[in-house]
């Protein structure tokens, strides 16, 4: 059990810190990324690229390594503002440089395997620790004082070692899932592209072409507005304090900002950002909650086709002071409406696509649930690490 295993203050196993502060003003539209709690949130949940928008120059990010590094493989970066508690390890050929008060900064490590801690940080007993050492109501955070005296029943090197294997085994498996269903899901992005943007679908050769607002299309095709084929549907309003844990992600104009006990729309689902990031556009293959920062799709054209042409939209913020999409004017964008012959040929070549993203998210989702389930046991103690074998992704069903 942990009451048996050592007692250590986290400041003296690691060095604890922020960045050098960069100002608004240095921010640029490309060079170095410049991460804040979104991006690091994003990469622990496994996404392979980030949608980070700031960045800093290479001269000024050359500037604060030289004064005080910047975050190297296996360093650990925790959330410290808003969504609190979140921890990611730096990987190899990542570069990027972070907003000093929205992490904390770990590095240094002395007898504590960073991926032990990581997984510690997501037990009962870390989460109970960083409880502790949150300040503020309106806006929850951490100070690095408070985290410094974070107190951490450490096993041996050995064991912390296991462990972390073991849980870093189902990660892994997670993240080759999703390495595959973002490779299927490009090529759904591709082969719509190929029929609806570049008008090389099937039979393109005998057929004929008209003019339209969009530009040349093929005859039998129609030039309409969005509002004719798509209903965009005003998510509702779910606060972080009225959301129980569960299997269904909620949804924001940012992406998946949690999980909540019931849905509110069945998957699969689209969702467009209506406040703050306008315009983004997500896929849910499960049962979600869509809050009121967006609206959610229904349509009775292909969920696909729908999907890929409202990422290739313009929408436009209105002028207020928060960003906003107006439903009138984006119904009023014009949109392209194949065929039903085409329409219906997309969607039998997308079928077996989905029907694998769908069966890996099934496996990623057992294996979350498994990888949940074993972790607070590991880090108190109350198995024995011997007595665990690692994942086999075969072995997962996807049921």
């Amino acid at each position: 059990m942990s009451h048996s295993w050592p007692k250590h203050c986290l400041k003296d196993l690691c060095y604890i810190s922020s960045s050098r502060r960069i100002r608004a003003h240095e921010y640029q539209d490309s060079g170095v990324p410049f991460y804040r709690g979104k991006e690091i949130i994003e990469r622990h949940n496994g996404a392979l690229r980030v949608s980070t928008d700031l960045f800093i120059t290479e001269e000024r990010y050359a500037e604060v390594c030289a004064k005080n590094g910047a975050p190297s493989p296996g360093d650990l970066l925790l959330t410290s503002v808003g969504t609190l508690g979140v921890p990611y390890v730096v990987k190899p050929g990542e570069r990027f440089y972070f907003k000093d008060g929205n992490l904390t900064w770990f590095r240094g490590f002395d007898g504590l395997i960073v991926e032990y801690l990581y997984y510690w940080l997501l037990s009962p007993a870390g989460k109970a620790e960083l409880k502790r050492c949150t300040i503020g109501s309106s806006q929850p955070a951490f100070t690095i004082v408070l985290l410094k005296e974070i107190e951490i029943n450490l096993p041996s090197i050995e064991r912390q070692g296991r462990i972390a294997s073991i849980l870093s085994a189902y990660d892994d498996l997670i993240e080759n899932n999703t390495r595959r269903i973002e490779i299927l899901e490009e090529m759904a992005r591709r082969l719509y592209e190929e029929w609806f943007v570049h008008f090389r679908f099937p039979g393109h050769e005998e057929a004929s072409f008209k003019e339209s607002e969009l530009g040349v299309i093929p005859e039998g095709w129609e030039c309409a507005t969005l509002k004719e084929y798509i209903e965009l549907v005003y998510g509702k309003a779910l606060k972080k304090s009225e959301r129980k844990p569960g299997v269904y992600p909620v949804y924001g104009s940012s992406g998946e900002v949690g999980t909540h006990s019931e849905p509110l729309v069945k998957g699969p689902g689209i969702i467009l950002g209506r406040k703050g990031n306008v315009g983004n556009v997500f896929w849910t293959e499960k049962d979600f909650f869509p809050i009121d920062t967006v609206y959610y799709i229904k349509t009775d054209l292909p969920l696909e086709y729908v999907f890929f042409s409202l990422q290739r939209q313009r929408f436009l913020n209105n002028d207020a002071a928060v960003p906003g999409l107006n439903r009138n004017q984006a119904y009023s964008l014009p949109f392209l409406r194949p065929s039903q012959k085409v329409l219906e040929e997309f969607t039998h070549h997308c079928k077996p696509i989905y029907e694998l993203v769908r069966k890996l998210h099934r496996k990623n989702t057992n294996l979350h649930a498994q990888r949940d389930l074993l972790l607070p046991k590991l880090v108190s103690g109350e198995i024995d690490v011997s007595d665990i074998p690692m994942p086999d992704d075969k072995e997962v069903k996807a049921a």
